[in-house]
């Protein structure tokens, strides 16, 4: 099940995001204050099935959504979790006013970039060394609306 995050979720979203994004983790301070609503242009949502198996970030500002994080629990992962947090985001977005969505994903993470186009992202731009590490970011965007990037 995809639902908003909650207080209560805190510490299991800020468990899976050291666990699925290592040294460029958020702080459990931030991811509290997101799911607070400190955060104004932050949405978080959690994929339920027995305990939180994964979670989403996304940002809404003007026209447009910026996907900033989708982790899911090493041992729940090629189960369709991510696909349907994406799926939540993206069915989301045009609600509140974007006609596209963005995202950043290392240069590195085959399986990613593999994942985002396979579901129409296209790369528009690379950031060179992004990461803490020096890696490069790949971004990526998705036409929500016809007219903003080839969307019929």
């Amino acid at each position: 099940m995809i639902r908003e995050a909650r207080t209560a979720d805190v510490p299991a979203v800020v468990e899976l995001e050291a666990l699925t994004q290592g040294v460029d983790a958020w702080s459990e301070n931030l991811v509290r204050d997101g799911i607070e609503g400190g955060l104004p242009t932050i949405s978080y949502l959690v994929a339920e099935d027995d305990g939180i198996q994964g979670y989403a970030v996304a940002s809404y500002a003007g026209d447009i959504a910026e996907l900033q994080r989708i982790g899911v629990a090493e041992d729940a992962r090629r189960r369709g979790l991510a696909t349907a947090l994406l799926d939540e985001v993206v069915a989301h977005a045009p609600s509140t006013g974007a006609d596209r969505m963005l995202l950043e994903v290392r240069a590195d993470n085959t399986g990613a970039l593999s994942f985002y186009a396979a579901r129409g992202f296209v790369e528009i731009d690379r950031r060179p060394r992004y990461y803490r590490d020096g890696t490069d970011a790949v971004v990526m965007r998705l036409p929500l609306v016809a007219g903003c990037g080839g969307r019929a």
